[in-house]
């Protein structure tokens, strides 16, 4: 039996308009320009950290341009930011089947697969790419950057790290070991150490050696302080026989050891919350040793505590500096751009903290100050989309939307209801009226989405039923649509539209050239089926609906009884002609 969409009018605006038209009515030009306005959405979106929006808003494009790489590519970045790397790597694999010779997708794949772990994967995907483009420095600095990981976590042999030409150089720029240099017990031991790596092990109980090493190596072996936010300082455990021993005090310079006796006094008030205590000695610390970052970020971490966020901010921006000038830790400065989102944070002003968690990430990625910087955007986010909601706007958009979609011009009545229900999401019509659209443009996937939304936030609308009824029949899914053909007679046993349609699903899925017999006894295996056809009530609804046909509408308003007649209609053992 044909089927023809106009049956399906929208919801408003039902008079009888000769402009109207069946099926699918727009131009290719048509598709491809809203795609592009839908494009430039979920740029704004993507840049704004809107990341919900911007994927929808690509998703949407797709639907109207699926041979747009661009579009899979801008998607695969925001999967990728909001750490959906599954969905970047696929949105990133069919950028590079639509572009093969284009290097920013294999730039998305292969980070895709690096944050995923795969990374021998990403350096043949950087590899590929660079056979298109050789000379595209994005492809070549992330092949170097993996290259090194890789050989990171393989481990190297060891070579003696002392050894090492560029040594006292390498010393002398580095804040940790700068002030050693200077000091001849430091020199005899780099040259015991240079002439005898062997003695190395017997070397390590001295902390100057493992210090040492992290500045050699590149990468802090002493793990002398947590990559997360601290807000608290550890508190005091005892000694062990294991425990590294202090430094020896004609170590260290004598403004170094004031400092950090000063420091230790500071971590003692701030365990007992004594706070101004506190300060005073962190202060004390700063003047005698002003090169060292961390009494900066302890001073920063008291005025945290206290609520006094702008003087906290203030703190971690002289530690920024300093840090800077003295060539610290990238993770040490990193920490510090995350006090400051934290202090932003508590203060509800989460445009600033995500803009410093950023700043956090790009010189330590770790993944508390992540999860806090996506939950910052998740505020943002819901913050815009209720200062964006205006039932006014949204009727004007909605009414747009209707007189599009009477002139045919499908593409443009869905960007007026995708406005509409940014303006007053919770407007089931709106849906209801996109759905009509979508299946005009033969979009049944959206449409069924949009039906499923109707059904969500009211499972009493009869329109949210029967179109994704629709939907399903012209996708030749005739079960499925009369299922929901059923349930909106279960809703409204009235329904012209939804008898109609469960009629028409049930003679197109249920017309067989099979032998009855083989439909009879393969029905007979199923369980369900067998307890069905013993039950004496149903044989008697059965032979009645034999005689008589039109029992089955009366049969079909109780539910139970729908139930297993549907069942019956399921296996093929029954069917309505």
């Amino acid at each position: 039996m044909p089927f023809a969409l106009d049956v399906f009018p929208l919801d408003e605006r039902e008079a009888n308009n000769p402009s109207r038209q069946s099926g699918v009515s727009c131009s290719r030009h048509g598709l491809v320009e809203n795609a592009s306005q839908l494009k430039e959405e979920g740029n704004r979106a993507l840049s704004a950290g809107r990341l919900d929006d911007a994927m929808r808003c690509y998703t949407e494009a797709i639907a109207l341009d699926p041979n747009n790489h661009v579009l899979y590519s801008n998607r695969s970045a925001a999967y990728a930011k909001k750490g959906e790397y599954k969905h970047a790597l696929e949105d990133a694999s069919h950028t590079i089947e639509l572009k093969p010779d284009w290097a920013k997708g294999y730039s998305r794949k292969a980070a895709a697969l690096e944050f995923l772990g795969r990374l021998e994967e990403a350096k043949k995907i950087y590899e590929e790419g660079m056979k298109h483009e050789p000379g595209n420095v994005q492809l070549q600095d992330g092949l170097r950057s993996i290259q090194d990981k890789i050989a990171a976590r393989a481990g190297r042999p060891f070579t003696n790290p002392f050894a090492q030409a560029d040594l006292k150089q390498r010393l002398e720029t580095d804040p940790r070991t700068r002030s050693w240099l200077s000091d001849p017990s430091y020199q005899e031991l780099l040259r015991e150490l240079q002439r005898s790596p062997n003695m190395l092990g017997s070397k390590l109980q001295d902390p100057r050696v493992m210090t040492t090493l992290s500045v050699l190596l590149g990468f802090d072996l002493s793990a002398a302080e947590d990559d997360e936010e601290e807000t608290r300082f550890p508190s005091p455990q005892k000694p062990t026989a294991q425990s590294t021993p202090e430094p020896m005090e004609e170590d260290i310079p004598d403004n170094k050891r004031e400092a950090l006796k000063e420091k230790d006094l500071g971590n003692a008030a701030y365990r007992k919350k004594d706070f101004e205590t506190a300060l005073r000695h962190y202060d004390t610390a700063i003047e005698l040793d002003p090169t060292n970052v961390m009494y900066l970020n302890n001073k920063a971490a008291v005025y945290f505590e206290q609520g006094m966020f702008e003087l906290c901010r203030k703190e971690c921006e002289k530690a920024i500096k300093v840090g800077r000038e003295n060539r610290e830790d990238y993770k040490v400065v990193a920490k510090s751009y995350a006090r400051i989102g934290n202090s932003y944070f508590k203060e509800e002003k989460y445009s600033e903290a995500v803009y410093f968690f950023n700043k956090s990430l790009t010189e330590h990625r770790t993944p508390d100050v992540l999860k806090k910087c996506q939950q910052a955007e998740k505020i943002l986010k819901e913050h815009a989309r209720l200062a964006y909601v205006n039932p006014e706007m949204s009727l004007v958009e909605k009414n747009a939307g209707n007189e599009c979609f009477q002139k045919g011009d499908y593409p443009h009545a869905v960007k007026h209801y995708i406005e509409a229900i940014k303006r007053n999401p919770g407007d089931v019509k709106l849906y209801s009226n996109r759905a009509a659209c979508y299946t005009k443009l033969a979009e049944f996937q959206l449409a069924i989405k949009d039906c499923e939304q109707c059904i969500k936030l009211e499972p009493t609308f009869i329109k949210g039923y029967t179109r994704k009824g629709a939907a399903l029949e012209v996708m030749k899914d005739y079960s499925k649509a009369a299922a929901m053909y059923q349930k909106a007679m279960e809703i409204e046993p009235e329904c012209k539209e939804a008898s109609e349609g469960f009629r028409r699903c049930a003679i197109l899925q249920y017309t067989r050239d099979d032998d009855p017999e083989d439909v009879k006894r393969r029905a007979m295996t199923d369980p369900e089926v067998q307890q069905i056809m013993t039950d004496p009530a149903m044989r008697l609804i059965l032979e009645q609906m034999q005689k008589d046909p039109r029992a089955l509408q009366d049969h079909l308003k109780n539910p139970v009884i729908a139930h297993k007649i549907q069942k019956l209609m399921d296996v093929g053992l029954i069917a309505i002609r």
